[in-house]
C-alpha cells in the first residue's frame, strides 16, 4: 500500500475501476462476452465476483462513477456485504455524465455530460445515499478547458465546501489536450488528485502528470490498457504480444507494468471485466520493466489525436 499524493489516502498500486461492471455496454473490446447475462440481478452477482478477486488481491482502491449505471449500487452492497468500511478501502467516484442507456446497449446515446453546479448538486446526494461516508474521493467527470468547469465559481464553490467536509476532491481528463486541463488545474488549484489517460498509445499527459505529482496531487491512471487494445485481442501476433511471451507474462501485464513504472503514477486502474482479468492485470505487479522494454515498444506510441479519434470509434458493447 502506499498514499493517495498528499491526501493520505492509504491506495494500492493497482485499483479497480468499475466502467466495466456496472452497466451493460461499454467500449472494452470483448465487453458483451465478458459480461453475459446482462440481467441487473446477473451483473450485480458477476461485478461482486471481480471486486471479491480485486480485494482477495490486494485491491484497496475502488473507482467508481454516476454514469456507470449501477456502478456505484453495486459496490455499495459489495461493500456490505463483506462488511468492509472506510477504514478497510478507499472509494472514489465521480460526477458530470448521467447514465441514459436505459440498461440497453442498442442506443445512440449512453451517457450525458453536464458539468453545472445542479448536476454536482444533485449526483453528490445520488452518490452519498450510496456510498455514504466510505466516499473518500469526489472527482470531477472529464474535464476539459472547453467545459469551463475548472473556472465555473459556483462549482469550485460547491467543491470547496465538500473538501472542508473532508472528502478529497479530484478532477479527471479526457482528449488529446489533456495536458492543458492538468496545467491549468494547476494555476487555479483547490484539487488533491488528478485522474488522466496514460498507456503505451498515448503518453502526452506525461509531463503534466509529473507536475501534478510534484504539486502533491494523487496521480490515478486511467484506461492503461486502451480499451482493451494493448491486450491480447487487438494484436495477439504484434510487439506487445511478443515481448510479453519472451517475459513469460501477458500483454495487459506488461502495459500494466509500464504505468506503473512511472515515478509519478500512484495507482493504475483496472478495467477488468472478469475476475480472470484482475488476476491477470494484478500480475503487472510481479513485471520488471525496463529501458530496454520502453525502447522496444516505443513503437506502440501514437499521436495523441489520432488515438483520442480512434478511441471514440470504439463500438458500445
Amino acid at each position: 500500500m502506499r498514499t493517495l499524493g498528499a491526501t493520505g489516502l492509504p491506495v494500492s498500486p493497482i485499483g479497480l475501476g468499475l466502467a466495466a461492471l456496472g452497466r451493460p455496454g461499454y467500449i472494452n473490446l470483448g465487453h458483451a462476452a465478458d459480461v453475459g447475462d446482462t440481467t441487473v440481478h446477473a451483473m450485480e452477482a458477476h461485478a461482486h465476483q471481480v471486486l471479491d478477486a480485486a480485494y482477495e488481491g490486494g485491491v484497496g482502491y475502488f473507482d467508481a462513477a454516476r454514469s456507470y449505471g449501477r456502478g456505484e449500487a453495486f459496490l455499495a452492497s459489495w461493500l456490505e456485504r463483506r462488511g468492509l468500511s472506510a477504514a478497510d478501502v478507499t472509494v472514489g467516484s465521480k460526477w458530470g455524465y448521467t447514465y441514459t442507456a436505459n440498461w440497453r446497449v442498442d442506443v445512440a446515446e449512453h451517457e450525458v455530460k453536464d458539468l453545472s453546479v445542479a448536476t454536482l448538486r444533485r449526483q453528490l446526494r445520488e452518490t452519498r445515499e450510496l456510498l455514504g461516508d466510505r466516499l473518500a474521493l469526489y472527482q470531477i467527470h472529464s474535464a476539459t478547458l472547453d467545459s469551463g468547469v475548472l473556472d465555473d465559481t459556483a462549482v469550485r464553490e460547491e467543491l470547496a465546501r465538500l473538501r472542508d467536509e473532508g472528502v478529497f476532491i479530484g478532477f479527471t481528463t479526457t482528449g488529446p489536450r489533456q495536458a492543458d486541463t492538468i496545467e491549468h488545474a494547476l494555476e487555479v488549484g483547490g484539487f488533491d488528485t488528478v485522474q488522466a489517460t496514460w498507456n503505451l498509445h498515448d503518453r502526452s499527459a506525461g509531463a503534466a502528470l509529473a507536475a501534478a505529482h510534484d504539486a502533491g496531487l494523487g496521480v490515478i491512471v486511467k484506461e492503461a490498457l486502451a480499451n482493451g487494445r494493448l491486450t491480447a485481442r487487438e494484436d495477439p501476433d504484434g510487439p506487445l504480444a511478443a515481448a510479453a511471451r519472451e517475459r513469460a507474462t501477458t500483454p495487459d501485464a506488461l502495459a500494466l507494468a509500464a504505468v506503473l513504472a512511472q515515478g509519478w503514477v500512484d495507482v493504475a486502474l483496472s478495467g477488468a471485466a472478469t475476475a480472470g482479468q484482475v488476476r491477470s492485470n494484478l500480475a503487472a505487479l510481479e513485471v520488471k520493466w525496463d529501458a530496454a522494454l520502453d525502447e522496444r515498444l516505443a513503437e506502440l506510441a501514437e499521436p495523441a489525436d489520432e488515438y483520442w479519434e480512434r478511441r471514440s470509434q470504439l463500438p458500445w458493447n
